[in-house]
């Protein structure tokens, strides 16, 4: 049986970006004890949302996967993790999926309350301050809020892997 050829595309219209069926949003359910939700967007270089992209977040306690809505808004519920490796703050690691990208881009959350682990962290230490900025979470009250700038001005920044 010989299959007919398809067009060359970095995505679809035969592959659609979107969370997997066995992968949620959750790490831990609603209510667990040291939950917190991190929510943010992902935006473009000119501060636009990305409404087809994927995050995927990966952490000892689990993973967690959220596509963007229509206003490039994704949001997961995690819980902080209770142990770093030596020389390293507290963190959840980032993979971001999206259209006109040819691989995964790769970053970090490290969480606003953890100062002097943050400021011994030897990836945090290596940055300036404004490059710092773009992997700590914010405090809005409600959880965390974690915003992605795939380019631009306020790139968030990535690391290789």
């Amino acid at each position: 049986m010989t299959l007919p050829l398809t067009p060359s595309q970095t995505v679809g219209p035969y592959f659609a970006i979107g969370p997997g069926p066995t992968i949620g949003a959750q790490v831990v359910p609603e209510g667990t004890p040291g939950a917190v939700r991190i929510s943010g967007h992902v935006l473009d270089s000119e501060g636009q949302p990305v409404r087809d992209a994927l995050v995927e977040t990966w952490q000892p306690e689990g993973v967690a996967r959220s596509a963007t809505d229509d206003e490039g808004h994704v949001a997961v519920l995690v819980i902080k993790p209770s142990g770093a490796t030596a020389g390293a703050a507290p963190h959840i690691d980032v993979s971001v999926f999206a259209r006109g990208l040819l691989t995964r881009l790769v970053t970090r959350v490290y969480f606003p309350d953890e100062s002097t682990a943050n400021g011994n962290d030897a990836a945090l230490r290596v940055l300036t301050p404004e490059e710092r900025a773009t992997l700590i979470a914010a405090n809005d009250g409600a959880g965390l809020r974690f915003d992605t700038h795939l380019q631009g001005e306020r790139e968030t920044v990535f690391f290789d892997c």
